[in-house]
């Protein structure tokens, strides 16, 4: 389970902090402020985050198989449920009669 953050209490700096680390930030040729370009292109961090969004999401999906099945993948170690998928989209790419319906 996730660790719960901590809230922070943030503080803003008054107008004259600001306008000293601003006036700072500009004097310094390797710390300029982003342009506004720059700002617009920024992405916040929970976008970007995690794996990347599938264009072709798998389904959850309850379903029975016979112990022989279970234990014959489980004993190939792990990802064994990847490879239980790809030997099933093998099937089903071998059987396919381009039917919707898959009869």
């Amino acid at each position: 389970m996730s660790k719960r953050l901590k809230k922070i209490n943030l503080m803003m700096p008054t107008l004259e902090e600001d306008r000293l680390i601003t006036q700072a930030a500009e004097s310094d040729p390797d710390a300029l402020p982003l342009t506004d370009e720059q700002m617009r292109a920024m992405v916040p961090i929970r976008v970007v985050r995690g794996r990347p969004k599938l264009a072709n999401k798998k389904q959850l999906v309850s379903i029975r198989y016979s112990p022989e099945v279970i234990d014959y993948f489980r004993a190939s170690g792990a990802g064994w449920q990847a490879r239980m998928d790809a030997v099933l989209k093998v099937y089903v790419e071998a059987h396919s009669t381009g039917d919707a319906n898959g009869a």
